[in-house]
């Protein structure tokens, strides 16, 4: 029957005409023939209603300072959505910046979607000091117990609290005699108690009733104490290993520099002659100056020595010995003195060589 058709169309038959389904959308509609049907195309074109009628619509694109919140597909279309800090004006359709608060005034609602933002008066006991879109009225500081009002709370700025000396908090005691553990504060009485207070090194975190110490700036000063007594005990060791290996170097080249000690004939050694006369050889390298080596022509003789000691007659009985006996007795005499082969000849020149010797 007429009424159970829903299209309310019938072709030249008297057939009802058939609706496309969501997503698909009519290409031809029913006349002579039946309605044919096609699907929409993803995110190209999309289709929301069943109907004998309408073909698939396009899909909408956001632009400027919209954002896709949803794709477009068969059956539904793209959803834009203004960007952050805008709403969509619903007389224009385009996206106008969102109200700002000014200072004093809060957020009653949020700027989304087609919605402006809402402000209203910050009332007693909250407030806003900065001007934006987002934040609503803030509620006021309340000072603790240990902690003293400074500045009011208002609508444009939150309560300052700050905290008390220690000095200037006492408990009240209770009714009963019993120490109440509500503390009771008292100003200072003059400007003298405030001076005096202020010069005191303890003072109060904000917020907070445990005093911190402050102290001084000697405490800066230990770190340089420390590193200028560190320098001074390096010095010193330094200075004392120094002397040291000074002192061990000139050891050592006194030790190199000084002469080897020739070793002396035994004590008591005589050098015999054909004579019988015994000289000690010690005796005879004493007799040379010091300065006089083997080195000069001949070595003169040095006064005080033995042979000089003796008296004349004494000398002149050795002369006759060393005369009477074979030539070479004085000259292995004067060998062992350390003359030199052409002192020997020069002495043999000599009217008397035992004496020149």
């Amino acid at each position: 029957s007429k009424d159970d058709c829903l299209s309310k169309l019938f072709t030249a038959s008297g057939e009802c005409c058939r609706l496309c389904n969501v997503g698909e959308g009519v290409v031809q509609p029913c006349g002579v023939n039946q309605t044919v049907c096609e699907p929409c195309l993803d995110s190209v074109t999309f289709s929301d209603t069943a109907s004998a009628t309408e073909p698939c619509k396009p899909c909408t694109q956001c632009e400027g300072l919209q954002s896709m919140s949803a794709p477009c597909v068969e059956t539904d279309d793209a959803v834009c959505r203004c960007a952050y800090g805008y709403f969509q004006d619903e007389a224009s359709g385009s996206c106008r910046e969102c109200r700002v608060c000014e200072v004093g005034f809060g957020l009653m609602f949020p700027c989304k979607d087609s919605q402006d933002t809402v402000c209203e008066e910050c009332p007693e006991g909250t407030f806003s000091s900065e001007a934006n879109f987002v934040d609503p009225c803030l509620p006021c500081t309340t000072c603790e117990e240990n902690e003293v009002l400074v500045r009011e709370c208002t609508a444009v700025a939150d309560a300052e609290c700050r905290g008390l000396h220690p000095r200037w908090t006492t408990h009240a005691p209770s009714p009963g005699g019993s120490e109440s553990p509500e503390p009771a504060t008292r100003e200072p009485l003059s400007t003298e108690g405030a001076a005096s207070t202020a010069a005191d090194t303890a003072t109060t975190v904000m917020g907070s009733s445990r005093p911190v110490v402050t102290h001084g700036g000697s405490d800066n000063l230990i770190p340089v104490y420390c590193s200028i007594l560190a320098a001074v005990v390096v010095g010193l060791v330094a200075y004392i290993a120094f002397k040291r290996w000074n002192s061990c170097k000139q050891n050592k080249q006194g030790a190199n520099n000084r002469p080897v000690n020739q070793t002396p004939s035994p004590e008591g050694e005589k050098l015999h002659s054909d004579s019988g006369i015994s000289v000690d050889s010690q005796s005879l390298h004493e007799q040379q100056p010091p300065g006089q080596g083997t080195q000069g022509p001949a070595a003169p003789k040095a006064d005080g020595s033995p042979y000089s000691a003796l008296p004349a007659s004494k000398q002149e009985e050795v002369e006759k010995l060393l005369g009477s006996s074979a030539e070479d007795t004085w000259r292995q005499l004067a060998g062992e003195l350390g003359y030199k082969e052409e002192a020997i000849e020069s002495f043999t020149r000599e009217e008397s060589p035992a004496r020149a010797l």
